[in-house]
């Protein structure tokens, strides 16, 4: 069973999704947006049924780019004092069995229980967050 953030003691930092990760999806945002509409605008001129499906698959890009975006910006990661919380996983240090941090996949938590997560490497500072981990269980 998870913890409580407030059994978790005080704030100490909070950390999101960096903002190189949020930059690429506004490119990818914009760049289809600005496709699906001159794929619009060229369906209107040359009225051929392609690029209208062209527009279309710009448009569902789009669509799922902008709900990524949106589903990353809710990744936080909270450091407390006692403990650490990201998504429905909290812990205290104590129940921390071990960390692996790698830096192209992230940093895996697992706790005496058995119960597991990964914190990807799209959270800004996650190098920052796996030293502070380990300073808090030696």
């Amino acid at each position: 069973m998870s913890k409580s953030r407030t059994d978790l003691g005080a704030l100490v930092s909070v950390h999101g999704t960096s903002p190189a990760a949020l930059q690429r999806a506004a490119v990818v945002t914009i760049l289809s947006f600005f496709f699906f509409l001159a794929m619009l605008l060229i369906f209107y001129v040359r009225d051929q049924f392609i690029y209208f499906v062209l527009s279309t698959a710009f448009l569902v890009v789009y669509i799922f780019t902008m709900i990524g975006w949106v589903m990353q910006k809710r990744n936080v990661v909270s450091i407390h004092e006692n403990g650490i919380a990201y998504r429905k996983f909290a812990a205290r240090w104590d129940e921390i069995q071990s960390v692996n941090a790698v830096a192209a996949s992230g940093i895996t938590l697992t706790k005496s229980s058995g119960e597991t997560v990964v914190v990807g490497p799209n959270i800004d500072g996650v190098d920052q967050i796996a030293i502070t981990i380990r300073n808090r269980l030696a």
